[in-house]
């Protein structure tokens, strides 16, 4: 197994939206069946909930502005930036995961969904966490078949 930790960071950084992503769209799937779905787009309804949506555009950006970092950036005070981003990102789907469970309503192929984002959210703090210890490359240094 290579240890090329950006390269398996960048997939499962991209796997974890993939899955937010779908996550999400599990939650509008009613409307594809004709069920009732509550709609509103008065100016009132925009601003209660105006504040959810930049947290959620928060959400799916960091995770994309990180891929964009660890393709570009190598340095020390990075990977740990990184590897705290990793572990608040699994903080927050492991409370996402039990309220879910709490809601009255259990919906399981949402807590399965969720279960398996934070699965692999803990790969990535693993992966996160060895390249933070890893040492750094030294970019500048010639090759010894060239030296």
């Amino acid at each position: 197994m290579s240890n090329n930790y950006q390269e398996k960071i960048i997939a499962l950084w991209i796997v974890f939206l993939l899955g937010t992503l779908f996550h999400t769209q599990l939650g509008l799937m009613p409307l594809f069946h004709g069920l009732n779905v509550i709609e509103s787009h008065t100016v009132k309804s925009i601003n209660q909930i105006s504040g959810i949506m930049w947290l959620m555009l928060g959400f799916f950006a960091l995770p994309i502005l990180a891929i964009i970092a660890t393709v570009f950036t190598d340095n020390r005070r990075y990977r740990v930036i990184h590897f705290g981003l990793t572990v608040f990102y699994s903080v927050l789907n492991f409370i996402h995961l039990v309220v879910d469970v709490l809601l009255p309503q259990v919906i399981w192929y949402q807590i399965t969904l969720m279960l398996l984002l934070f699965l692999i959210g803990l790969l990535l703090n693993l992966v996160a966490f060895q390249w933070m210890k890893a040492p750094l490359r030294d970019h500048h240094r010639v090759p010894e078949r060239l030296a």
